[in-house]
Parts: C-alpha cells; structure tokens; sequence
C-alpha cells in the first residue's frame, strides 16, 4: 500500500481532473441531506433528487416527518427502491431526532449511527458536506478505485476509511471521497478507461495489467483481488510434520 504521502499526491492528481467533484444529492440542510442519503441506498442520485422536492414540500422537517402516514411517504419515495423499508427508517430516524436531539441533525458520528437506517457511510456525508465535520464516506467506488490506486487494501468499508483517513488531512478528507467516487463513475468503472486517468502511473493495478500484458477487466481485477487475499501455500516439508 503507498505511503501518506503517495496517497495525497494520488489523491492531488484525481483532484485536479476533477475540480466539480462534490455530492450530487440536492439538500438545503443538514436534515434534507441526511433523508436524501438514506434514500440513495439502492438508488441513484439522480433518481432520489427527483422525488425529494415533493417528499419535503409535505414534510419539512423531522416533527413533520416523524408523525407522517407511512402510506403517503411510501408513496412519494416509491421509485427509489425498497420504500416500504426506507420509509420506515426515515420515520424513525426523524421520531428519534425529535425524541433526542430536539429535531435537530446531531454533529457526531456517534450519535448519527445510532439513529434508525444511518451507518458510517451516510453519516461522514452529512458531517462532511452539511455539518463542515471532517468525514470521509467510503461507498463501492471508493472500494474500488482506492483498492486499485493502491492507497487502500481492504474490501471492508471501515477498514478503508482508516487507512485513507490516516493518510489525509481531515480538511481533505471529504473531497478526497468525493473525488474517489467521481473518477469512479466517470473513468475507474468495473471497466476502467485507464488512458483518461491523470493518476494511471501510480495505479497498482495497471501497473500489473503492464506487467502481465493484459487489459484490466473486471475479470483480470477479481482473479488479481483472489490471487492477493489467498494465503501462501506452505513447503511440502512443512505440511508433512
């Protein structure tokens, strides 16, 4: 795995071909983020900022929401997927809202993931992006795209954000997220455009691909992920004993 400094040259280059890199989710305030996160699981962000503007017209804020029929919030969030199940999480994570934090969204990361419906990864969103808290979400693209950089090596989303939190400046750490998922969905996709990458020099796995004169596929990524993650085979004497 790079070094810190490795990692926030990495990080530098992506930065600089992706100078928009930011959430794509549509909010006015730390609350709207968080319900708008809960709804992306699933769901694109496209899909979501298409049926928040109706959802918080009806309900503005978590006493609105907290009291709401779940049959008409099922209903306004239906296209997002699994809306009987976000529905609820939404409800209750406003009635504990309300219950414990005065309606207002709390700005720790303990006290966020123990709302219904919110993990790590949608609460480093709303740190980051609405509470101005240092927060760094890590989602399958930045799995991917650190994983293959090099500057992670783990396929757990925790054990991520350790190693790249560790490597960053806190202020850098929810552009650093931003930026992993934007080259993710625009250039280090299962199928990477590896031509277009600013940090392809660095990246481990093309470095492999170069060795092994082979294209990095999602095919030759996984077999690659499988070859590294398998224990090394023991000496036939050593087996004996």
């Amino acid at each position: 795995m790079k070094s810190a400094a490795e990692t926030q040259a990495v990080i530098e280059a992506l930065a600089r071909q992706h100078p928009d890199a930011d959430t794509e989710l549509h909010y006015r305030s730390a609350f709207e983020l968080l319900v708008a996160t809960i709804l992306s699981a699933q769901a694109t962000d496209a899909g979501v900022n298409n049926v928040t503007p109706a959802l918080f017209a009806r309900f503005p804020d978590a006493r609105a929401l907290a009291g709401a029929p779940a049959a008409e919030v099922e209903q306004l969030i239906h296209s997002t997927g699994f809306f009987r199940q976000k529905a609820k999480a939404l409800m209750g994570m406003s009635r504990a809202l309300v219950e414990h934090h005065g309606g207002e969204v709390p700005r720790t990361m303990e006290a966020l993931v123990k709302l219904p419906g919110v993990g790590r990864k949608t609460a480093n969103v709303v740190l980051g992006h609405a509470l101005g808290v240092p927060g760094l979400p890590v989602d399958r693209h930045v799995l991917r795209v650190s994983n293959r950089l090099g500057i992670a090596d783990s396929d757990d989303p925790d054990r991520v954000e350790q190693q790249l939190t560790g490597a960053l400046p806190p202020g850098f750490w929810t552009r650093a997220s931003d930026t992993l998922i934007l080259h993710g969905r625009r250039i280090c996709k299962p199928e990477p455009l590896c031509s277009q990458c600013t940090a392809a020099e660095a990246c481990a796995f093309r470095a492999e691909a170069v060795d092994r004169a082979e294209p990095v596929t999602p095919r030759t990524t996984k077999r690659r992920q499988a070859a590294r993650a398998k224990p090394a085979q023991k000496p036939a004497a050593s087996r004996r004993r």
